[in-house]
């Protein structure tokens, strides 16, 4: 099963999850005191929200969760096939999970992460955003526009 994935970023933690606690009818599935996830299956979604400093609030990026290794390695296959430049992490800490990724940015210039997850994380982990946009971007002086591990 895949899971569509959405992260946002928000100004104020504690009101954002007061409201998708309220939209989602549900508690966090993990909060941390700069982060929150809900695993939902109705809709089947892994929706995210972070505060980060200097990050402006609004949609950081989508993307596909897998639950196999394999179904990561279909994804990106797919991706490849599409010619769309890809940057693969391995074994990475992000968003209190450690998960092998493949990053890519759509025509529009929407950043996508489809991602397998092996197991949680005690941090957040590393900001990676300006390697990643800069490996997905064929934007000149686009580097750093991106934020956030994930």
């Amino acid at each position: 099963m895949n899971r569509f994935h959405i992260h946002v970023n928000v100004d104020d933690l504690d009101t954002s999850i007061a409201f998708y606690t309220n939209l989602f009818a549900t508690m966090p599935t993990v909060k941390k005191d700069d982060y929150a996830k809900w695993l939902l299956d109705d809709p089947t979604v892994n929706f995210a929200i972070s505060v980060r400093e200097g990050v402006k609030p609004g949609l950081n990026h989508v993307g596909l969760q897998t639950n196999t290794r394999e179904g990561l390695e279909a994804i990106s296959a797919r991706l490849e096939h599409a010619d769309a430049t890809t940057f693969d992490e391995e074994n990475t800490t992000c968003c209190y999970a450690v998960s092998d990724k493949t990053w890519v940015q759509d025509p529009a210039g929407l950043r996508w992460e489809t991602f397998y997850t092996m197991g949680d994380a005690a941090t957040y982990g590393r900001d990676a955003s300006d390697v990643i946009y800069a490996a997905i971007s064929d934007q000149p002086g686009e580097k750093g526009k991106a934020a956030a591990c994930c």
